[in-house]
This record gives structure tokens, C-alpha cells and sequence, in this order.
């Protein structure tokens, strides 16, 4: 039986993959050194600790490129598998079932064919046996996986798709809102359909960043504090989180070093939002916005497919592909603010000012009801 696999949808994801196996290496090495007397042999155990975890890096909604090799030349992880996962759509078959008839009870029963029927469809593109692990950890369970678990009756842990993400949008009652009580039986009881986010049957709980700011609350979730994770890594864990994030340290490097002589900087983070023509509108009445307080620089959201450096040629970029989080490794880079849309940004420490616009700003570009999921619940 194999210990740990992950399945990760986002560079998100295998952040917070590496803060989580990075915690298991060091208490295991602090075990061994416990039960060791002389501290050359403490020593010889840490270094020789050999992982144990599978991660699957899915190709959902993410390109992750090269970080397949990156991250295997690291060590930390034992395999790493892609995984072609496949949506609804790509099986045409399953249109049918997604149809709304305007009956509840006629949905209902169309749901249960669906949920069945995707799970096996599923099946020929699942890369591993999930069977011979004992623990498996699901980010963003909403995905076909988490469909293609539950059928199978196989038990896992659904970790939290983004930081804080329930506090914005809860999706599993947004997509479920109406008899959300009948449909939950039906799914963690029954197991006839899915609900993602700690509903399924075979989900053996949902891990959260902080369950405090959830309005919902639910016996399924736990907590582990993103913070906590990243405030014990060593200087020896960033190194090896650097190695496998980033693509070319030199240049990164060199951009913040270049950064230090310009005085005030403005960083926004994009986000992959509305259409692309008014996605380039948006973030063009933001440099506006904030020019004057300093010159901007631009990090691209990893799944935003808006062409930055063609359109915004003329600002400072830094790479898509980089977790936000990681630039705090970086002592030495500093903005005066940091500006996002919709993306959370508490993570961040290298800014004096964080500045999230939030659901108001959004309103004066996109009907309320696309972006303001909760209050509809």
C-alpha cells in the first residue's frame, strides 16, 4: 500500500502540496533525530528521507508546462503523474442528462444517470490505481475526479480549491441551491449524485484555510492555516520550492533588483475574469487608477489567457506561473501596494498595502449575479 497521492488542478495547488509534505518531512526527520542519540546521525536521517507521495498534476484548466521535471528533480515527491482529465462536454453522450426538463424530481433522476455515467467515462484517462493508497488528498473535488471517486467508492480528503474560497463563493450550495438539504442527503447519504467540497459520501472531510470566516458551517470541514504551513519552512524548503516554481531564478532576481531603483511600485494581480475585451478594459482602468502613486508592475493570474505582454507591453511583468505567495521569499522585494480584483491576498508580505477592489468594483463591469455567488444562496 502507497502512502500519500495528491491531485492538483493549479499551481495553487501544488504550493500548497509542497507546504504540506515539507511539514511531513520535517516531522519525520524529527522523530528519527529523536531516536537518535549522536547528532551526526540526526543529521544522516534528515537527509536521507525518501518521499513516499504521488503528485498528479491535471491539465483540467491549467498548462503547467515544465513543472513536471522541475518538481521531480527536487526529490520530493516519489512519482509525478499528468493526468488528462476530461469534462463533461468532451462526452457527448452525457448532454442528455444535463438538460433541464423544469421538473425537480425529472432533474433528479437525470442527475443520478449523469453522475454515474461520467464516472465511467472517466475511468480510461485516471493515470493511477487510487485503490493502493492509503490517503488521498483532492484539490477542488468539484472536478471530474472527485465524480469518478465517489463511484468508485474510494475515500479521500478534499483540500480548499483557493485561499479562503468558501468565504466567497461556497460553490457547493451556489451549484445546489434549492432542496440543498434533499440533494446533500442524496449525495453524502446515498451517493447517487455528487456535491462537491466535503458532500460526497466517500469524502472524508474538507480541509479549509480558516473555518472562522465560513458563514456555512459543516461538521466535514477541518482547519489548517495556509500562514502556519509557510511560516515553518526553512531556508533549506524555500530553496526547494524556488527550484521547482521558478523558471529562470537569475531573471527573477534581476527584475527585483531592478525594482529596488524605481521608488514607489504598484503590483496588481490579475484575474482571469469576464471576457477578454473587457478583462483588457479592466485592467487598464486599474493602471489608471494607480499610476499615480508609483510605477506599475503586472503579475498575470496562471489561467488568465489575456496576451499581458503584448497589451501591456510597456509595464513590468513577472511570471504568470508563479504562485503570488512564493515572491515573499524575496527579502528584498517591496511595493508600496499590492492591487487584486477578486483574488485574496492576506498571504502576502511584501507590500505595505494590500488593496482587494471586491464584488463593488466587479458590479460596474458584469451583471452582480455572476460574481456575488453567496448572496444568491
Amino acid at each position: 500500500m502507497k502512502e500519500r497521492i495528491y491531485v492538483c488542478h493549479t499551481y495553487y495547488h501544488v504550493y500548497v502540496t509542497f507546504l504540506k509534505e515539507l511539514k511531513l518531512r520535517a516531522e519525520q526527520s524529527g522523530r528519527e533525530r529523536a531516536d537518535r542519540s549522536a547528532k551526526k546521525q540526526g543529521a544522516e536521517a534528515a537527509a536521507g528521507w525518501k518521499s513516499s507521495a504521488t503528485l498528479v498534476l491535471s491539465g483540467l484548466s491549467n498548462n503547467f508546462e515544465s513543472l513536471k521535471e522541475r518538481v521531480e528533480g527536487t526529490g520530493l515527491f516519489e512519482e509525478v503523474v499528468e493526468f488528462d482529465e476530461k469534462r463533461s462536454d468532451f462526452f457527448p453522450q452525457l448532454a442528455k442528462w444535463r438538460e433541464n426538463t423544469g421538473s425537480f424530481v425529472k432533474n433528479l433522476r437525470n442527475r443520478i444517470r449523469f453522475t454515474k455515467e461520467f464516472a465511467g467515462l472517466q475511468a480510461k484517462y485516471v493515470p493511477v490505481d487510487f485503490k493502493e493508497y492509503k490517503d488521498i488528498y483532492v484539490y477542488c473535488d468539484s472536478d471530474p475526479i472527485g465524480y469518478y471517486l465517489n463511484q468508485n467508492k474510494i475515500y479521500y480528503h478534499a483540500v480548499e480549491d483557493g485561499l479562503n474560497c468558501l468565504k466567497n463563493y461556497d460553490a457547493a450550495r451556489y451549484d445546489n441551491r434549492g432542496h440543498f438539504g434533499l440533494k446533500a442527503f442524496f449525495s453524502r447519504r446515498l451517493n447517487l449524485i455528487f456535491i462537491q467540497n466535503g458532500y460526497g459520501k466517500y469524502c472524508l472531510d474538507m480541509e479549509v484555510n480558516d473555518i472562522s470566516l465560513l458563514k456555512y458551517k459543516f461538521s466535514g470541514y477541518i482547519e489548517q492555516s495556509r500562514q502556519e504551513l509557510a511560516d515553518r519552512l526553512t531556508l533549506e524548503d524555500k530553496e526547494l520550492i524556488l527550484q521547482a516554481f521558478i523558471r529562470d531564478k537569475e531573471r527573477l532576481q534581476e527584475q527585483i533588483e531592478e525594482s529596488n531603483g524605481v521608488g514607489n511600485k504598484i503590483l496588481i494581480l490579475t484575474d482571469p475574469l469576464c471576457t477578454l475585451d473587457v478583462r483588457e478594459r479592466i485592467f487598464r482602468d486599474i493602471i489608471k487608477m494607480y499610476k499615480p502613486e508609483g510605477t506599475i508592475f503586472l503579475k498575470p493570474h496562471p489561467r488568465d489567457e489575456l496576451d499581458y505582454r503584448a497589451l501591456f507591453s510597456e509595464y513590468p511583468q513577472f511570471d504568470a506561473t508563479v504562485p503570488m505567495e512564493i515572491l515573499n521569499f524575496f527579502p528584498g522585494l517591496r511595493f508600496k501596494k499590492v492591487v487584486a480584483v477578486l483574488t485574496e491576498i492576506k498571504a502576502i508580505q511584501f507590500a505595505d498595502e494590500l488593496v482587494r477592489l471586491g464584488e463593488d468594483f466587479m458590479d460596474k463591469y458584469e451583471d452582480p449575479l455572476i460574481h456575488r455567488q453567496n448572496e444568491q444562496i
